[in-house]
Order: structure tokens, then C-alpha cells, then sequence
């Protein structure tokens, strides 16, 4: 245990015992336990095998690199439709974390012979996202905009992509691209 974690633990009264159950898994596993993105993660190595995190209406184990899992049970869940690697495991209550330890713990495993064998996702690349109509149209008249975006981190393009094709209204789609081509002129992500 990492005594630079144990706020978390502490600091959820909604789900402290399911969460508890979570660390003690992961730490039956070998895995180290770590501080990243304020959440506990669990690594091998330098490796990010799983964390744990919690929201509003469940917990979860969330894997690295879920997708290359084998889902022989079928809990693996897709967070969202842009989540290209990540895969969770959701809970509700502490019976079904316990009564499926075993099944966890493969799951970890598994994860962690996916990461000694250098396994990798391959992600989609920035051109096969969708770029919103509003932004071509953008894009197409200001070329120091196109110039700015095409210089740009991938990972960077794909969040403002993601960003500018999300809303169903055209009008929320174009105030959207408004707002951040000051961003995107300065040569700044989505977040930064």
C-alpha cells in the first residue's frame, strides 16, 4: 500500500468499502500501487495495468489496455464511443466485487501478460475522425487556421475534432469552432 493513496479511500463514503475491496485485489496481484491523475493506479514496471476510480452511480477497474482483453465473461464496458483502447469493469455494490474475485483477478492477469508481451492498441489516426462541417468550412477559408490545426499534436487535432462533432445542433457546432480558434491559432490544445 501506498500511503499516498490512502486519501482516496477515505475520501468516498459512498462506495469505501467497494473501493477498498478494488485496492485489495489489485494489490493481491503484485501490481505497484501508484498516484496518477489523482486516482490509484497500478502498474508493472513503468507500465499502467489498472486503476480505480469512482463516480456517481458506480466504481470501477478501468484497464490500460482493455480492449486486447479476452472478455470471456462479457464485463468489459466501453466508457464511451471515443474510448479506443480503455475498457472498465463497473460495480454497484461490494457482494459483486467479492463474489467475482477470482474472475478480477484473471482480468488483472491477463492485463499483465498483455503488457510483458508489448502488446499495443492501434488507434485510429487523427484523418479518420470526423471533422464537423462547421470547422471544414473554417479550415477551407482561413488557411493560417488550417495551417495552425495541421501543426497541431495528433492528440490535440482529435480532442478538437471530438469536440466540434459531438453537438447534434449545427449552431452549438459552430459556436464551438468560434470559441477555440483564438486556441488553435495559438498554437494550444483543447484543455490547455
Amino acid at each position: 500500500m501506498n500511503p499516498k493513496v490512502d486519501f482516496y479511500f477515505t475520501k468516498s463514503s459512498k462506495w469505501k468499502t467497494e473501493l477498498e475491496q478494488l485496492r485489495k485485489i489489485a494489490l493481491d496481484c503484485q501490481l505497484t500501487e501508484e498516484l496518477k491523475w489523482g486516482t490509484p493506479c497500478y502498474t508493472l514496471g513503468e507500465k499502467n495495468i489498472v486503476l480505480i476510480h469512482d463516480f456517481k452511480e458506480y466504481c470501477a477497474f478501468l484497464f490500460f489496455k482493455g480492449v486486447l482483453l479476452n472478455d470471456s465473461d462479457g464485463i468489459l464496458i466501453q466508457q464511451s464511443a471515443n474510448m479506443q483502447a480503455q475498457r472498465q469493469i463497473r460495480f454497484t455494490n461490494v457482494e459483486e466485487i467479492i463474489e467475482n474475485q477470482s474472475i478480477l483477478k484473471a482480468y488483472i492477469y491477463e492485463a499483465i501478460e498483455v503488457e510483458k508481451a508489448g502488446l499495443e492498441v492501434k488507434f485510429k489516426k487523427t484523418e479518420e475522425f470526423t471533422v464537423a462541417e462547421e470547422f471544414q468550412i473554417k479550415l477551407d477559408e482561413l488557411p493560417d487556421l488550417k495551417k495552425a490545426f495541421e501543426a497541431l499534436t495528433p492528440g490535440r487535432q482529435k480532442a478538437y475534432l471530438l469536440h466540434f462533432s459531438s453537438p447534434k445542433q449545427s449552431k452549438t457546432r459552430e459556436s464551438r469552432v468560434e470559441k477555440c480558434i483564438p486556441k488553435i491559432l495559438s498554437g494550444k490544445g483543447l484543455n490547455d
